[in-house]
């Protein structure tokens, strides 16, 4: 596919029926404007950020009082304060959107593999999360407390949030396959009031008890607990848990009703989530209701496009941030579909399988399931329906050029295909797509709406055409409230701003490019320097796992002979041995794709690379590894025992 011409481009009719140009036309009415394009909207609404929020604000009809300012202390970025005066609820804008007038309409769909199926209308939901608010209250919990759980990603785990958010409780989750101390590693902090569990979950086919675990954290947690029922017996979880009671009785005695919301400041904490934690234990990010819920809906309705009725899927678990923002899509009254467990159980159908029977309006997912899906040889395009798909969105890692590829080769010729890119440090994206550009291959579309992002080189210059650093020049509505246990801010300031003064650094290597658009080339900290040249980790992921004999690889800079030297870890495919010659085409094809700085000086045959939970590969976890530094929080990685692969390689001391 040639690289000089868009791999998609919006039609006219499309651009003008979308509710960005929608948008952009109401702004040239209330502020006498003449915008015409994205890159006019996006400069306009980084230079008016009172202007720009406050219309979003206006355009997805926020419920809640918004007061008479809008930013406040804007000179540093830490005291910034947007919409000072202003009171809502994070839940009473989920729950009452447009769309969700009709109680009978479908609010979630879910499924568990093939092994269960469930279907929520919003008046069934606006009913549970009644009966949860109205038990929590029960609890003695309140504005402030903490709920935390460990559930899969089901429906009864959105109510618990919603319960908690009209309340003004602070929700945070992780998914149940968490070790039991990866998980008291992340709840021990915030000291919660009550854990929600469930009883099992379903994984590749596979029921995963998980009793012990459950009452192991119960017990260290010391606080009332509440078991789901999903895939065991949730009566007999219970039992096993000093005093846990199950959903149902924890619910008993308390009849639905109106769900009541209590509205609060803008800047009142919503979520507590946690960085990876590879390289120590996770920081407890605090994320604020108002933040969230205007940069979700400035994401779901303006740059995805959603509307009411459209149905939005994420491929996620609760451990990720991207649950957070799929929940959200609730506020523009979309309907949520869900799925938990493993992407290919029964196989690499099961989720276009739910696609074409749901008919998805978005579909999102990760990098390394769409390369695995092109590596299965499964092509979706042919074997299913996706008439309905209009969008696919990427995150996790940066998705390759050959990945953009085959989204349109093997997926949908006519879609939108968004990569996007931030994180749990902002609940959202930096960098992401929009309806009124084209796509290229292998490009990002381009900055978010009111975010000021920029590329800078390490003098703190703005840079084009050459790799720097991620960041962001001027504040933004969900920018943390603050990190949990961090009274003086010091470990804020010190993720964020040591490296610039007043300025957001965000840790992506990234570049612009000739189109505007932007290119993440893997994390700054992951960066390899061989001989005091930055190169990015993707940019040799992205030559080396199109080769079919390379499932997987992760890559490394080791100090050597008072330099750094690349090494290259390779997870083969079935089958396949390392030979010399193999070893000599990796390094032809690192060399033509990339560059000869690029090649790498060691190319290793390991049996499995270690990942977190949400699948990003850990290099900085195996950087220490290899140089006999300890890694402190194992418990982070869905398969912490790949990581004693690494320790004795006796060809890296050589």
């Amino acid at each position: 596919m040639r690289d000089d011409k868009p791999l998609w481009i919006p039609s006219r009719a499309s651009v003008e029926a979308s509710p960005i140009f929608a948008f952009m036309q109401k702004c040239n009415r209330d502020f006498g404007l003449s915008l015409s394009s994205y890159g006019e909207l996006h400069a306009w609404s980084v230079a008016d950020r009172g202007g720009f929020w406050t219309a979003v604000w206006e355009f997805c009809a926020v419920k809640g009082e918004r007061g008479e300012r809008v930013l406040v202390d804007d000179a540093v970025m830490l005291d910034a304060r947007f919409f000072p005066d202003a009171t809502l609820n994070f839940a009473e804008n989920l729950l009452s959107g447009e769309g969700a007038g009709d109680g009978t309409a479908e609010a979630i769909i879910f499924r568990g593999e093939d092994k269960a199926q469930d279907r929520w209308s919003w008046d069934r939901l606006r009913a549970l999360v009644s009966r949860l608010q109205q038990a929590m209250r029960a609890e003695g919990i309140g504005p402030g407390d903490r709920v935390a759980a460990m559930m899969p990603n089901m429906p009864e785990t959105v109510a618990f949030m919603l319960a908690a958010a009209s309340i003004g409780a602070i929700w945070s989750s992780c998914s149940p396959d968490f070790g039991e101390q990866g998980v008291l590693d992340r709840f021990g902090q915030i000291e919660p009031k009550l854990f929600v569990t469930c009883d099992a979950y379903w994984y590749g086919g596979k029921l995963q008890d998980i009793r012990e675990k459950v009452a192991a954290v119960a017990a260290k947690l010391g606080i009332p607990t509440v078991v789901v029922h999903y895939a065991g017996n949730a009566e007999d979880v219970a039992r096993a848990v000093s005093g846990a009671r199950t959903l149902d009785v924890f619910v008993e005695g308390h009849t639905a009703r109106a769900v009541e919301f209590t509205r609060l400041p803008f800047s009142h904490p919503l979520y507590i989530l946690f960085s990876s934690g590879t390289t120590g234990v996770p920081k407890c990010i605090v994320h604020s209701a108002g933040g969230t819920l205007l940069q979700h809906l400035k994401e779901h309705r303006l740059h995805c496009g959603l509307g009411a009725g459209e149905k939005l899927f994420y491929f996620t678990t609760c451990g990720w941030m991207m649950w957070n923002w799929l929940v959200s899509g609730l506020a523009v009254g979309a309907t949520l579909c869900l799925f938990d467990g493993s992407p290919f159980a029964p196989d690499g159908n099961v989720l276009f399988d739910y696609a074409q029977a749901e008919r998805f309006a978005v579909f999102g997912t990760s990098a390394k399931y769409i390369d695995a899906v092109r590596k299965s040889g499964l092509t979706p395009r042919s074997s299913h329906d996706l008439a309905s798909l209009r969008l696919m969105t990427s995150t996790g890692s940066p998705l390759s050029p050959e990945g953009f590829t085959f989204v349109y080769e093997g997926i949908k010729e006519d879609i939108q295909l968004a990569s996007i890119s931030g994180g749990t440090d902002i609940v959202s994206c930096f960098v992401l797509g929009n309806p009124m550009q084209p796509v290229w291959r292998g490009e990002i579309q381009g900055p978010g709406l009111g975010l000021a992002m920029d590329v800078w080189d390490d003098d703190g210059h703005p840079v084009r055409g050459e790799k720097g650093e991620l960041v962001c020049t001027k504040a933004f509505p969900s920018m943390p409230v603050m990190f949990w246990n961090d009274g003086d801010g010091a470990k804020y300031r010190a993720a964020y701003f040591e490296r610039f003064d007043n300025i957001w650094c965000h840790g992506d290597f990234a570049e612009w490019t000739e189109h505007d658009g932007i290119i993440i080339h893997g994390r700054s900290d992951a960066t390899l320097n061989p001989g005091g040249v930055r190169i990015g980790t993707a940019e040799i992921y992205n030559q080396v796992e199109q080769m079919p004999e390379v499932a997987e690889a992760l890559c490394i800079g080791q100090d050597w002979d008072d330099d750094v030297r690349v090494i290259l870890f390779v997870r083969l495919a079935s089958g396949v041995t390392l030979t010399d010659e193999l070893v000599k085409s990796i390094k032809a094809r690192v060399r033509s794709g990339a560059s000869p700085r690029h090649v790498p000086a060691k190319i290793i045959a390991v049996a499995d690379i270690p990942r977190t939970k949400s699948g990003k590969i850990v290099e900085l976890a195996v950087r220490e590894i290899v140089h006999g530094r300890p890694v402190k929080n194992k418990e982070a990685l869905a398969n912490p025992e790949a990581l004693d692969l690494f320790s004795k390689i006796e060809e890296l001391r050589v």
